[in-house]
């Protein structure tokens, strides 16, 4: 059962099919323009979707909303401290935000940032610095349907090759997403980790966290790693943390609050390089473009995820929706993680080809059968066509993610989900593929328009 009790409601909104077809002519076919109302579930992404608990909204009241010096913050501070290690701490309004300025000071245009796999936000600022983003997925990665426990592993082999290969000089930075959530959210190991701190350390490259999910990957290390099975989320987070450099957080994750991140760091020469760049964008360093209450609830969010009982409340329910998507007769990308479930829209609709969008077709027949809202992580997303639509580049695997928020959704609506699916099974031949209209020259997934393709 869920480790907690309902103490406030929040009416969901229920549609007929004739209005999520008509939303979705509206919003041309792109899932971010629906407007919350006209959704029944959200499985959009679990970024700022969660719920507060009572302990964080009675904190948010005491917040200190002081311009300078807020006590708000020194709490902050301590606690993000006593989690990461890290002496300095930047709060930011979300984790892009630690993204741009971290690049900006760190990032000469003409370098190159390796990773197990940049997220979108990750790769889109790295790309605005004038850099090159390079993933170096683990080969495990590749194979959708093993029940390998790693797969969001950086590929060792090849990060070695790259720190000692004729462009080693223009490296300037290796980032380790935690969990893996370009790569199906899956979680990277204690020992991949470590080994990935030690080559850094010998090239003198810098390593740094993406940690936006770094209590969900703690909690799957000390289930399926012998040497952390007697440890506490917490502590495999602590090490975790003291392996690297530095971290990106976006708090919207595992922070679980509405909003806000940090950037935290080891190097003085660099926070006073970032905390120019800080006052400049975002704010005064001891608010950074939240406010004081926002600093309080997620210094304590900070604190509420890594209790595993949480922990087990989130697996249990990632696991309980796997079960009704496999009986639907939907493959997903195993072993489900703990944030999101990844369709294999790929595999379900073969007569829609990866310049058609399959896995956006399966997002948008979801919306039309139940109001669900999820995204489209294929070709839409890593893609590209010529002027007249046809293929130029595709994704490696044509996904649909189902993101869970956090402490939101109960067994009643991941059942209901579960008919959603198999009712879009049931005339899946019938599903439409479709084209970009009009498109934008970064992000293209957040803003495209697109019409349905039939034939």
């Amino acid at each position: 059962m869920e480790p907690y009790r309902i103490k406030v409601v929040e009416p969901i909104p229920v549609t007929t099919r004739a209005q999520r077809e008509q939303a979705l002519r509206r919003v041309h076919y792109n899932l971010f323009g629906l407007r919350a109302d006209e959704v029944t579930i959200d499985l959009l992404t679990d970024s700022g979707t969660g719920a507060l608990s009572a302990a964080q909204w009675s904190a948010g009241m005491a917040g200190d909303e002081s311009y300078a010096g807020s006590r708000s913050y020194y709490h902050f501070q301590e606690v993000v401290h006593d989690l990461t290690s890290y002496p300095y701490v930047l709060p930011v309004h979300q984790g892009r935000a630690a993204e741009r300025i971290l690049f900006s000071a760190l990032l000469p245009p003409g370098k190159i940032t390796l990773s197990n796999t940049h997220f979108d936000t990750t790769r889109a600022n790295v790309e605005l610095a004038g850099c090159r983003a390079v993933d170096l997925p683990c080969p495990q990665a590749g194979d959708l349907d093993s029940d390998e426990p790693f797969k969001g592993d950086i590929d060792l082999h090849r990060l070695a090759e790259a720190l000692r290969g004729p462009d080693a000089s223009r490296i300037a930075l290796v980032v380790m997403t935690l969990t893996n959530n370009g790569e199906a959210g899956q979680p990277v190991s204690m020992d991949n980790l470590a080994r990935t701190a030690s080559l850094c350390r010998e090239h003198s490259v810098p390593l740094f966290l993406d940690a936006a999910r770094f209590a969900e990957n703690a909690w799957l290390v000390t289930q399926h790693e012998a040497a952390c099975r007697d440890m506490s989320p917490r502590q495999v987070a602590e090490q975790a943390f003291r392996l690297a450099d530095g971290c990106l957080m976006s708090a919207k994750k595992d922070g679980i609050v509405h909003i806000g991140g940090f950037l935290g760091l080891r190097d003085r020469a660099l926070a006073e390089r970032c905390e120019l760049l800080l006052i400049a964008t975002e704010g005064f360093p001891t608010y950074g473009g939240l406010a004081g209450r926002d600093l309080d609830m997620i210094a304590l969010g900070l604190t509420e995820v890594t209790e595993p009982r949480y922990l087990q409340a989130r697996a249990d329910a990632a696991g309980h929706l796997a079960r009704l998507t496999r009986e639907a007769g939907i493959a997903i990308v195993e072993p489900p993680g703990l944030h999101a479930l990844y369709l294999n829209a790929g595999r379900l609709l073969p007569h829609i080809p990866a310049h058609r969008f399959p896995g956006h077709a399966l997002a948008c027949q979801l919306y039309l059968e139940g109001g669900i809202r999820s995204v489209e992580l294929g070709s839409l997303y890593l893609g590209s066509e010529d002027e007249h639509g046809a293929p130029v580049t595709a994704a490696p695997y044509e996904l649909v993610r189902l993101a869970l928020p956090r402490r939101t959704y109960g067994l009643s609506h991941l059942n209901r989900v579960g008919e959603v699916l198999a009712a879009t099974v049931k005339g899946k031949e019938r599903i439409p593929g479709y084209r970009v209209v009009e498109q934008p020259p970064l992000l293209r997934h957040f803003r495209s328009k697109l019409e349905p393709v039939q034939g």
